[in-house]
């Protein structure tokens, strides 16, 4: 097969296959005679069928698959031997003419490849990026405590409301003289939270109300921008809760509020298991180190992005074969048309310019990605779930299973080669570049990000 590449301007590649019948017939014929093997054709024996009747049959299409897994072959090969570095998936060109693979060969084919510009880029002790330290100090440890101790709470009865109490008891629909309405809404055991309601007046008629009180409400104006809300509460269609607009009654049966658990060794076994902290004190400095080894994830990604502006500013403006790669990206969303691709497409290049600057990174640094270290970021990212719930010592059995059923779905398995990637280049960037080190306040670090 004659392979010949044209790429005039850098980034816009034109590839042109000429394909003969050489390249083509050994493995058609014995695609045909594993077709005869198999055919089952009325009058004739298993693999005794006429091959004749066989090409008749299916020759075309036989052919045609074979020259199309053979183009796709050669077009790889070619870019992997003369490392051209092609973005996306080759598209038939516009320069492309009508060919009868019925006729004799040999065939044309012409494809636009998508090349990325070209561009060096590499990091040094040279070069200096901000690498943050978030101070741990009083106020946070107080707050950690404070939701543990949240979290840890139970409800418990009450003989008078205040407010984020939650009541129990029994609505019913009124009629216009203030009495239950013969045959409206009822609804036993009806659980509210007053201090949901948005309208101010609404809210204060059940300031403190207490078991055994009726009172009388309005759920359109307690909830007037919230359908939802009023169709949740009284167990009807949004549709009927748009009309409704009817007083109700609202015996209360039960009030409870939520305490929160008491700082002690019950509370202290339960954040960090039994007997790993035996006071306070130890606690608090048990939270403070898992906070700095959080922080130091946050300080890391902050880092990477840092490293990311840097080195974006040292390439500068790269020029890319928009118009091809738009239709790339049109061909891979097919389903979501030319305003996605348009809306999408600046943003699509950034990442992509950004990822072609990683692979730098990493090859200068000589960085390989290992399954052990795919299975570590997914047991990562199991720890930091666990932990937005409270729950900092689960066993390392349960993080191994539950990153195990993580790699099982491949939408988590880029996005954990990705992390791993980045942790991996995190770690050797720190000991690359020039670390220009500030302490910061936590609320000083995420006003950072709102910069953005």
């Amino acid at each position: 097969m004659k392979v010949t590449f044209e790429n005039p301007d850098k980034v816009n590649g034109l590839m042109t296959l000429t394909v003969e019948e050489a390249d083509y017939q050994k493995d058609v014929e014995k695609t045909l005679k594993d077709y005869r093997k198999k055919a089952q054709v009325p009058g004739f024996r298993p693999g005794m069928v006429p091959m004749s009747m066989i090409k008749r049959q299916y020759g075309t299409a036989v052919k045609v698959d074979v020259i199309n897994k053979l183009l796709g072959e050669e077009i790889y090969k070619y870019v992997n031997e003369n490392k051209i570095q092609m973005l996306g998936e080759p598209l038939p060109s516009d320069k492309q003419v009508a060919v009868d693979v019925e006729g004799p060969a040999p065939y044309t084919f012409v494809f636009d490849i998508a090349v990325a510009p070209e561009f060096k880029v590499a990091l040094t002790g040279r070069d200096k990026i901000d690498y943050y330290h978030i101070i741990v100090d009083d106020k946070i440890i107080d707050q950690q405590v404070d939701m543990y101790a949240s979290r840890s709470g139970h409800y418990e009865k009450v003989e008078e409301y205040a407010e984020n109490d939650m009541l129990k008891g029994d609505l019913r629909e009124l009629d216009e003289n203030g009495n239950t309405k013969e045959g409206g809404i009822t609804v036993a055991d009806a659980v509210m939270l007053p201090s949901y309601i948005k309208v101010e007046d609404q809210k204060k008629l059940f300031n403190g109300a207490k078991p055994g009180d009726i009172i009388t409400f309005n759920p359109k104006k307690a909830y007037p921008e919230n359908t939802g809300e009023i169709s949740s509460l009284l167990k009807i269609k949004r549709e009927e809760a748009e009309n409704l607009t009817a007083d109700f009654s609202y015996q209360i049966t039960e009030i409870s509020r939520y305490t929160k658990a008491e700082v002690n060794q019950a509370l202290f076994d339960q954040v960090f298991g039994e007997g790993a902290v035996k006071d306070e004190k130890e606690f608090r400095e048990k939270i403070a180190e898992s906070l700095k080894a959080q922080f130091a994830t946050d300080s890391d990604f902050k880092f990477i992005q840092d490293v990311r502006s840097h080195c974006e500013k040292k390439v500068g403006d790269l020029i890319f074969p928009e118009a091809l790669l738009k239709r790339v990206m049109l061909n891979n969303n097919k389903d979501k048309g030319e305003d996605f691709v348009n809306k999408n497409f600046d943003l699509s290049i950034k990442e992509l310019k950004w990822h072609m600057i990683k692979e730098q990174l990493v090859e200068a640094e000589g960085i390989k990605i290992e399954d052990a270290d795919v299975k570590e970021a997914a047991k990562e990212a199991a720890r930091a779930q666990f932990a937005q719930y409270g729950m900092n010592n689960v066993p390392d059995e349960y993080l191994e299973n539950y990153a195990s059923d993580m790699l099982k779905k491949k939408e988590y398995v880029d996005n954990l080669v990705d992390r791993s990637i980045d942790r991996k280049l995190t770690a050797v960037l720190k000991n690359v570049v020039k670390l220009n080190e500030k302490e910061i306040s936590l609320d000083d670090f995420n006003k950072l990000f709102e910069a953005k």
